[in-house]
């Protein structure tokens, strides 16, 4: 906390996420009152999410592409003008399930594109080293609100009604927007122009895709949030079934589970030191499913207290150790996208999952949910057991010092393209699959900073001759890739240099498309 910014950055952070559980406990409160249709409760947690999932990838290119401040203030103007419908739809009594969940996932899209933009400032303030600290400072935050945030949105539910609780939601709202206006961000430059929006997406989608500790992320990600869901999505049910029911017995469970959070935040410091990131992925979705378990068999608060406590203090072990795996897999350059798929698969699942819990409670029970929830939470860590976190070591991003922008010999217009480069190495023949192994690393790294494709080819005549053909979509985005190398590839450089035998150094042309061609 030792960056004034940063610091301002996290009481937003906190405003935000206190009007995030407001109108999330608000909303699911107000159905179980429309419908006792487990189902269409559960919907209520997927019309949350289910936004972050539909727009995460457009999102986290806008954060990298577009003013980030500017962006954040723009999401939280955004959800003040969705609470604000919401509290009148209430007040009007015009109120209706469809209604509701429309106007929740209006809600929720101002969330889709604040989620990027959050995480990639977080991490543009914070050294990497600090980064641990800082995301489990993240979780306080987000967990504090949930302890208070349905404390203070039962409180206004018992005294003027669910609408005071979208009109407190949308005036907070206003407030953080008009905090980070006054934010002044030095914004880093560069003397290329800015990326297009399409070619950022499709950047952002293959740097995933050549990424293996980022794909491990992902998979870890979707499976535990999508049977983690099921306890959110079905607790104002589990409040229901309570002796003597009401508002707050949902708030109190709730409360439970931010407080288990915030306690597990602060002993993840000496849990980090004990254990391996899958160690704790591990121990964790085990916690979760004994909770879920108790949580189902539970006949009063006296049980279902603890249940929701240990379900936060399991749930934030799990979801800190994944969100700091996936923020140190990311270069600055690419990291609003990254998070933004890592946050698609964070609540695809969780909006999937609570859909799929509603409907098995819808057919069975509420506890039989619960149970074959717990049980595929762990059948899923079994499957899972051969993607570790640990046999993809984290990457080194400190940007490389012996490449420099090529010159062109010509006047053209930078932005035309494709850009063709091919490098010839000359190689021993006998150990031309070794010499495969480190040119297919290289075609991953390649591909990962935005080529449009990139391959080896083997000369016919001449067994020992290859030639690597990479193809950028324009000189613009050929600079660009070259701004985006690091100490990585310049270790991947040495290695393909050393099997090639020939007398000078490999040869290297870059051509571009000759535009009177296509006239």
């Amino acid at each position: 906390m030792q960056s004034p910014f940063f610091r301002r950055l996290w009481l937003v952070s906190i405003v935000a996420n206190l009007c995030l559980w407001m109108n999330d406990v608000a909303a699911a409160w107000m159905m179980t009152s429309l419908t006792e249709a487990p189902l269409m409760v559960a919907l209520v947690q997927t019309a949350t999410t289910l936004p972050v999932f539909m727009l995460g990838l457009p999102s986290g290119a806008l954060a990298d592409i577009v003013d980030r401040r500017r962006l954040f203030m723009i999401t939280q103007f955004w959800v003040a003008g969705s609470a604000t419908l919401l509290a009148f739809a209430v007040a009007m009594d015009a109120i209706n399930p469809t209604l509701l969940l429309v106007l929740v996932f209006a809600n929720g899209l101002g969330l889709a594109m604040r989620w990027p933009v959050y995480s990639a400032l977080v991490a543009e303030l914070v050294p990497r080293p600090q980064m641990p600290a800082a995301m489990a400072l993240n979780g306080v935050a987000m967990n504090a609100s949930r302890i208070f945030g349905p404390i203070i949105a039962g409180l206004l539910i018992s005294a003027g009604g669910t609408a005071w609780v979208f009109t407190v939601n949308a005036l907070l709202s206003v407030v953080t927007g008009l905090t980070i206006l006054g934010w002044k961000r030095e914004r880093k430059t560069s003397a290329l122009p800015g990326e297009q929006f399409l070619g950022a997406i499709r950047v952002g989608v293959q740097y995933v895709r050549q990424s293996p500790r980022m794909l491990t992320v992902l998979v870890r990600t979707a499976l535990f949030f999508g049977q983690a869901a099921s306890l959110v999505a079905l607790l104002p049910l589990i409040a229901r079934s309570m002796p003597g029911a009401s508002a707050h017995s949902y708030t109190l469970l709730l409360a439970a589970m931010g407080a288990g959070a915030i306690a597990s935040a602060f002993l993840l410091p000496r849990w980090r030191a004990r254990f391996a990131h899958d160690e704790m992925i591990k121990r964790g979705t085990w916690g979760h499913g004994a909770a879920l378990l108790l949580a189902a068999v539970a006949p009063n608060m006296w049980l279902a207290l603890p249940a929701t406590f240990g379900a936060g203090l399991a749930f934030m072990a799990v979801a800190n150790t994944i969100a700091v795996a996936a923020q140190m897999s990311l270069p600055d350059w690419i990291r609003a996208r990254g998070m933004s798929v890592y946050q698609m698969a964070l609540m695809g699942g969780s909006a999937l999952g609570a859909a799929f819990w509603g409907q098995i409670a819808t057919i069975t029970s509420v506890r039989f949910s619960l149970v074959l929830a717990a049980l595929a939470g762990l059948g899923a860590l079994w499957l899972t057991r051969g993607r570790r976190l640990e046999d993809t070591p984290i990457e080194d991003h400190t940007p490389a010092r012996r490449f420099t922008s090529p010159i062109p010999a010509w006047s053209f217009d930078a932005a035309s393209g494709p850009v063709l480069t091919t490098i010839e190495y000359q190689i021993d023949p006998a150990r031309a699959d070794e010499f495969r192994e480190v040119m297919e690393r290289t075609r991953r790294r390649r591909l990962s900073r935005g080529l449009l494709s990139c391959e080896l080819f083997r000369d016919s005549s001449d067994p020992g001759r290859f030639i690597e053909y990479m193809l950028d979509e324009s000189w613009n985005e050929h600079l660009r890739r070259l701004e985006r190398l690091t100490t990585v590839d310049e270790e991947l450089l040495e290695q393909r240099l050393r099997f090639h035998i020939g007398a000078e150094p490999p040869i290297m042309n870059r051509s571009i498309a000759d535009d009177r061609h296509h006239r």
